[in-house]
């Protein structure tokens, strides 16, 4: 985070200047004044630039970018931020920027840097007055805030705030947003979505801090108390080319941007951040000795009995989800609300009494005995983790349906196919997001991973028809896995957003027979 210092928050009707929200921040003025008032929220989009705003041009951005920026100004912006030229050769005239007199344009070394530095000081840096807990890793980040978010309403009943892959809430309420794909928010919108969280009274915070969002600096600047570190495995290779670089974005959270941290000793990369924060650090385990351990699991279709090992003390737990990596996640939010003061007696006895997570190992009684669970996993790892619990307790045949997305690592589909073959009795192969590739592309590659396995598959495209196919075959005592898209409202081909719901589709087909 910067160490620059804070600006006070804006009052109605005397906006803070553009010199104060850059107050200590390397900066060139190439067009202008900065003691100009920034009247409006900082903005990304051109389609949200309004009059008095300060347009940040960042590099790449599909919705705006540095070719906006004539856009910008013609729209009402009063400033303008830019990023260093990426050569000597290239430089910003004004013919370009089209910059009305009146107006400023900044220069900075890192526009997403800065971008989330005057978004913060814009809205009053709303996350210093709240508790704010940020959690990263491949796999559970929308379990464990949903966790920490049920465990302080039943325990405390506490106002907190959520902000992630289902969007954002706080009390159980939506806060509107323009629709986007981002768990983690731009830098903009995340510090708006933090003064809104304020001003109604938000206590707490939870937040998904995705790699892409901590290596592009979207969280700079929110005041984090806690960094939850969940685990590392195969994913989004697309986005960072090796695991390696997908672990050192992820670390990044832990590296000054958090005070203190809760991380699973069960994960390699896990088991190292101790060391980089050492004395801030607590852990989980449900394999080793640790902070919060847990022992002696029993696992069934309607949850997970264990024991909680804390401080030289044991508390009999139950949550209503089946598998370690429930517990795992339980673990992880229950240390966050610990860490953070609350009596951990009374976090237990609400550990019982969370809801199902939407999307995450959720699950449906079917007519005719037959179980259906709807679940996010996307991954290898997720896969094989939900698969593997499921394959523990179900008392007949397994049945997955699932696919892979497009325009995303290629390297796992086979892989994926495999672990779902080893796991089902039969599987059905369909279509995910494909974006811009062709579904049956996609499904030629995940199908050569079935294959090794021998085990019988269908192709069938249409998602919703092979919803319909696995729910319709199944009988008493099966369970049919619906994998890949948890509670994603939509599917995504090519540039549409389509509206598709999983566990929606499955109450329509059952309902249809």
């Amino acid at each position: 985070m910067s160490a620059a210092p804070a600006a006070a928050p804006p009052s109605k009707g005397h906006p803070l200047q553009l010199s104060a929200l850059l107050n200590g921040h390397a900066h060139q003025v190439i067009y202008g004044d900065t003691e100009i008032p920034i009247a409006a929220a900082p903005c990304v989009d051109l389609d949200r630039v309004a009059p008095g705003s300060l347009y940040l041009a960042l590099p790449g951005h599909r919705e705006g970018g540095p070719e906006g920026i004539a856009t910008a100004f013609s729209r009402g912006a009063v400033a303008v931020l830019v990023e260093e030229p990426l050569s000597p050769n290239e430089a910003f005239s004004e013919a370009d920027l089209a910059a009305p007199p009146g107006t400023c344009v900044v220069q900075v070394a890192d526009a997403r840097v800065a971008a989330a530095l005057v978004s913060a000081r814009h809205h009053g840096d709303p996350g210093a007055a709240m508790d704010v807990v940020a959690v990263t890793g491949t796999n559970g980040k929308t379990s464990v805030s949903s966790m920490y978010e049920s465990l302080l309403r039943i325990a405390n009943d506490a106002r907190v705030g959520v902000i992630g892959t289902s969007g954002a809430r706080t009390g159980g309420d939506p806060i509107p947003m323009p629709r986007t794909l981002l768990s983690t928010p731009e830098a903009p919108d995340l510090q708006y979505l933090l003064a809104r969280m304020r001003s109604r009274g938000t206590l707490s915070v939870v937040l998904e801090a995705t790699s892409m969002g901590l290596l592009e600096h979207r969280v700079d600047g929110s005041h984090i108390d806690v960094g939850v570190f969940t685990n590392l495995t195969q994913d989004h290779l697309d986005d960072h080319g090796t695991m390696e670089f997908y672990r050192d974005a992820k670390l990044r959270l832990f590296q000054g941007l958090c005070r203190q941290a809760v991380v699973n000793l069960d994960d390699p990369v896990g088991a190292t951040i101790p060391q980089m924060m050492p004395g801030a650090t607590v852990t989980y385990s449900v394999e080793a000795e640790a902070d919060y351990r847990a022992t002696d699991l029993v696992v069934d279709a309607s949850g997970t009995r264990f024991v909680l090992h804390h401080d030289g003390r044991k508390y009999p737990a139950a949550i209503p989800m089946p598998g370690r990596f429930s517990v795992s996640n339980a673990l992880a939010a229950l240390a966050a609300c610990h860490l953070q003061g609350h009596d951990l007696a009374g976090l237990v006895a609400a550990l019982e009494r969370m809801p199902q997570i939407p999307g995450r190992f959720e699950h449906y009684a079917a007519p005719r005995g037959v179980s259906v669970i709807v679940d996010y996993a996307h991954s290898p790892d997720s896969l094989d983790k939900v698969l593997a619990t499921i394959r523990g307790f179900a008392p007949g045949r397994v049945f997955t349906v699932f696919g892979c997305g497009g325009d995303r690592d290629t390297t796992k589909r086979a892989r994926m196919g495999e672990i779902a073959g080893t796991y089902s009795d039969r599987c059905v192969l369909t279509s995910d997001n494909p974006r811009h590739e062709d579904p049956e592309a996609i499904m030629d590659q995940v199908a050569e991973g079935i294959e090794r396995t021998g085990t019988p598959f269908t192709r069938i495209p249409d998602r919703r028809a092979a919803i319909d196919r696995a729910v319709s075959v199944a009988r008493s005592g099966d369970v049919v896995l619906i994998a890949g898209k948890g509670c994603e409202p939509y599917q995504i081909v090519g540039d549409e957003m389509l509206p598709f719901d999983d566990m929606t589709t499955v109450h329509e087909v059952v309902a249809a027979h």
